[in-house]
């Protein structure tokens, strides 16, 4: 009888494995074209609060059959956990083989959500952006700040990120980092308008919200230029987003069920999703002066697309720590 193992990957291990950026983009636009013709399975994901407030703790499920790929995660997001010197997001990923359902691997999934988020910004701009963007804007100077302007700077000639955030040692961190591992001039703004106005590519990374403080307002966002909405709708006033041309999501159902629970409650029409996008069902920008905007959500299938190259690898490098069933 065969040993029924699993392979545990640590946080440092998943990192270890070498995934880069790009690899990550291209495997998204794999899963997102899957989505898009509707060979995905991925159920809007349920959640608990702890503690109420902003807290959550969601299971997200999904499995992509052209990926080989079946699991779920199991993931938290706490806002007031850096009080404790805490990250906000933590969990873990359990990938299940699809021909058997038995799990094959464990791994944090810290790392993996950080630069699939980001992943699926990047997706989305390819389609919504003008190809010469080269001046983003970041609202929010953490993780996704950081992980974000890495993914645009893989598929757009960035020379310039206006960095803003409400705690002076974010923007600090983030100006060090960039620029450090980037060529790019990284510029602390003062106000979160001048993260915003002149900007081709606009971030917003900060926590989730259910009531947004509407911070950005009509106005601030220029012609023709594409806004990736990581913390949902918390940054913006509803009139600046209702100015948008476009104004896209990662999936439709996931929003609507958001909006049952509280969230996105004066937003405009939906013109696509990201998968109706890359599988050419329908077009992205049309013209330079269009504004556009992604709500990436965050999705299941994300982190399913990536989970197996992981694994793979870790198994041919023999990254992680096997453990019985």
């Amino acid at each position: 009888m065969t040993e029924k193992r699993l392979l545990y990957l640590s946080q440092a291990d998943v990192e270890y494995v070498g995934l880069t950026m790009m690899e990550i983009i291209e495997l998204l636009e794999t899963a997102f074209r899957e989505k898009g013709e509707g060979r995905v399975e991925m159920p809007p994901k349920p959640g608990i609060h702890p503690g109420e407030g902003d807290n959550f703790i969601h299971a997200m499920p999904a499995y992509i059959p052209a990926m080989n790929s079946a699991g779920v995660k199991w993931v938290s997001g706490f806002p007031e956990n850096y009080k404790q010197g805490l990250p906000y997001i933590t969990g873990l990923l359990i990938l299940n083989d699809p021909a058997t359902g038995v799990p094959i691997s464990v791994m944090d999934c810290i790392w993996i959500t950080a630069k699939r988020t980001a992943a699926a910004t990047a997706v989305a701009a390819r389609r919504l952006a003008r190809p010469e963007s080269s001046v983003v804007g970041v609202l929010g100077c953490g993780v996704q700040g950081k992980t974000n302007t890495e993914a645009l700077n893989v598929l757009f000639p960035l020379e310039k990120v206006m960095a803003y955030d409400v705690n002076p040692g974010a923007v600090h961190s983030f100006v060090e980092e960039i620029s450090s591992r980037f060529d790019l001039t990284v510029v602390p703004a003062d106000t979160p308008k001048q993260a915003v106005t002149g900007c081709d590519l606009v971030v917003t990374a900060g926590p989730i919200l259910k009531k947004p403080h509407r911070t950005i307002q009509p106005g601030w966002l220029g012609e023709g230029a594409f806004a990736s909405l990581v913390d949902f709708d918390s940054y913006w006033h509803p009139d600046a987003i209702k100015e948008v041309t476009k104004f896209c999501t990662d999936d439709v159902p996931q929003l609507r069920h958001y909006q049952e629970v509280g969230y996105f409650q004066d937003i405009p029409a939906i013109y696509a999703d990201l998968g109706e996008l890359v599988a050419g069902k329908k077009p992205g920008r049309e013209s330079p002066t269009e504004r556009t905007i992604a709500c990436n959500l965050g999705l299941a299938m994300d982190d399913m697309a990536v989970a197996p190259t992981i694994y793979r690898r870790a198994v041919e490098k023999k990254i992680g720590t096997w453990l019985p069933l």
